[in-house]
């Protein structure tokens, strides 16, 4: 039987237990044949399994414990050649233990006996964890993801989320979705995209590359789109997100900002611009490569009509209740929830009272005037036109973010701010 088909102490004296209720109840003739049974089971002697049938199946105290094994000296040298290694892992530490104790040893650092040495030689990795478990660590490890200063920002900007019943508009979850394709080389398009908590507003922006100018230009954009003020951005530890440019930017343009910013490794704490991220972005785009000016030009004329049709016409649910159901034993088994009637995020955002009157007439008239059919088909020919376009070559020179950068018009260089222009050549009022 091999080692991982063996049962344990544990699992054999829980099968005996049950056989022995069998065993008690057998005939003469049943008992050869149990016994025969059980011995090829557990692996035991026969007349050990006679005994025990015939007993108490318990497993007996240790009378005696065992004494330790490794002394004073092998932990010491233990503790000088993790602390030499930078406290790696016992897997990594094990099969390195001799040489590197031969080798300090050379240079003065460790006095190595035969018996340490022996000792070292044969110690198991579980020992090697138990042993250094309780070593006193003098100094940190060196760092492993930088600097000490690169991670200062994020330290001074709170971790957490914002509330599933925040009852205020402008508490945004912030993400960047990549459209890297099967290779992260290079420069390409990302969608950064925005959700209003309360609301459930979303709008996007495609940016090629990461760098603040095109995260700040993105930011811009959506902005000009918005209908109402941001209170909170809350993105995930990102370093396009987690950097002094973006601190600064919203310190600047918003009063009393508020900063947050996700947990580590806790997706769920970005829940609602997650969900967008699958349900907006990517069941559109897939995780196809998209990296040329001509992509994120088109990439943002689409999310520009994405904004109008859901925002507009899409009912969303908003959760309103969260009750935990207990099993018999008193444990959570499931969370019941409960959501509100369905609505659109621009009657949700009519309906909490924060709109300006001026906008609301504004998107109200914006509303009655597009055909939300033939948005949806001007949604698909923009889809179907960006999938046409060819990626960039490998020969060719990298990409001018410039070119795709955002400028709203500006009335006092006679632009004009009033018309968005479709594939269709229709023009719809812009917000």
């Amino acid at each position: 039987m091999s080692n991982d088909e063996r049962m344990t102490i544990d699992e054999r004296y829980k099968y005996l237990r049950k056989m022995q209720k069998r065993y008690s109840k057998a005939k003469r003739g049943e008992l050869s044949r149990l016994l025969d049974e059980m011995e090829q089971v557990t692996g035991m002697h026969r007349k050990s399994l006679v005994r025990l049938m015939n007993g108490t199946i318990t497993r007996q105290v240790r009378q005696g414990q065992r004494g330790g094994l490794y002394g004073i000296p092998v932990r010491a040298a233990l503790a000088v050649i993790a602390e030499t290694m930078d406290w790696m892992c016992a897997e990594r530490l094990k099969p390195n233990l001799v040489w590197m104790a031969e080798h300090l040893e050379r240079h003065g650092e460790l006095d190595l006996s035969a018996e340490v040495r022996s000792q070292l030689g044969y110690v198991s990795i579980s020992t090697v964890q138990r042993l250094l478990s309780n070593v006193r660590r003098d100094r940190p490890r060196l760092p492993q993801r930088g600097p000490e200063r690169a991670n200062r920002l994020a330290r001074e900007i709170p971790a957490s989320r914002i509330p599933w019943n925040e009852p205020q508009p402008g508490h945004f979850e912030v993400d960047l979705v990549h459209h890297s394709g099967p290779s992260a080389s290079g420069q390409y398009v990302h969608s950064l995209q925005m959700v209003d908590v309360a609301t459930g507003w979303s709008e996007r922006a495609a940016i090629l590359g990461r760098s603040y100018r095109v995260v700040k230009d993105a930011f811009e954009r959506i902005e000009h789109r918005l209908p109402f003020a941001v209170r909170e951005v809350h993105p995930d530890n990102g370093s396009e997100f987690m950097n002094n440019h973006v601190v600064r930017y919203w310190t600047d343009r918003v009063s009393e900002p508020i900063l947050t910013r996700s947990r580590p490794w806790h997706k769920n704490d970005n829940r609602f611009v997650e969900q967008k991220n699958a349900s907006l972005v990517r069941s559109y785009l897939g995780h196809d490569r998209l990296d040329t000016v001509e992509q994120t030009l088109l990439l943002n004329h689409l999310y520009e009509l994405m904004g109008l049709y859901y925002n507009l016409f899409q009912p969303v649910m908003r959760l309103t209740e969260k009750k935990p159901v207990y099993d018999q034993q008193g444990r959570i088994s499931h969370t019941k929830r409960r959501f509100d009637d369905a609505q659109t995020p621009f009657d949700r955002l009519c309906a909490t009272g924060d709109l300006d009157p001026v906008q609301h007439h504004r998107l109200l008239d914006l509303r009655d005037s597009l055909n939300p059919r033939q948005l949806r088909r001007d949604i698909y020919t923009l889809l179907d036109q960006l999938f046409e376009l060819p990626c960039a070559m490998p020969e060719e020179a990298s990409q001018d973010v410039h070119l795709t950068m955002f400028n709203p018009p500006d009335p006092m260089r006679g632009g004009d701010s009033s018309t968005v222009t479709l594939s269709n050549e229709r023009t719809i009022p812009a917000r």
